[in-house]
């Protein structure tokens, strides 16, 4: 009897075991999103927006117009937000791309990227790469409102 019910309880859990899986080695960090979808909802329309981490974590700011060189101490992004974006989000009103620049001033010189109002959002930015060649992430130091056709067919994602 006892065996018979040594046997029945290990076999009871056994299945419990089966029915409630064990939890995943690895889980999110608190407070990590998992895309920048998550950070959608919350941004406010007719604005352009940078982080320093990927999927929209770690807010640099966010722009309603052009800021020609995010490392002066003038308009929407100073300082140390120039070179330090790894994801970005689009949530502009007037159906525009934003037009992200590697280089600075009003010329729009340098190799760009554009950000389609269509696509929302470019969630991590270490696979994507200005017309130059060079990498986009931790390369922004500019962006301007621009129309898909100006952008020539080099989008974000």
């Amino acid at each position: 009897m006892r065996k018979t019910f040594a046997v029945l309880a290990a076999l009871a859990l056994a299945g419990l075991g089966a029915a409630v899986p064990a939890a995943a080695a690895q889980a999110a960090p608190a407070g990590a999103l998992a895309d920048c979808g998550d950070a959608w909802p919350n941004a406010t329309s007719g604005y352009f927006y940078a982080y320093s981490g990927t999927y929209c974590s770690g807010y640099l700011g966010k722009a309603a117009g052009n800021d020609s060189d995010w490392g002066d101490s003038s308009g929407s992004f100073q300082g140390s937000d120039t070179n330090s974006a790894s994801s970005v989000l689009n949530k502009g009103t007037s159906g525009m791309a934003v037009a992200v620049y590697n280089g600075t001033g009003t010329d729009w010189g340098g190799g760009y990227a554009c950000l389609a109002r269509s696509e929302y959002y470019a969630s991590n930015l270490s696979d994507d790469s200005f017309s130059s060649g060079a990498g986009v992430n931790n390369g922004i130091s500019s962006h301007r409102w621009a129309w898909n056709s100006e952008c020539y067919g080099h989008f974000l994602t």
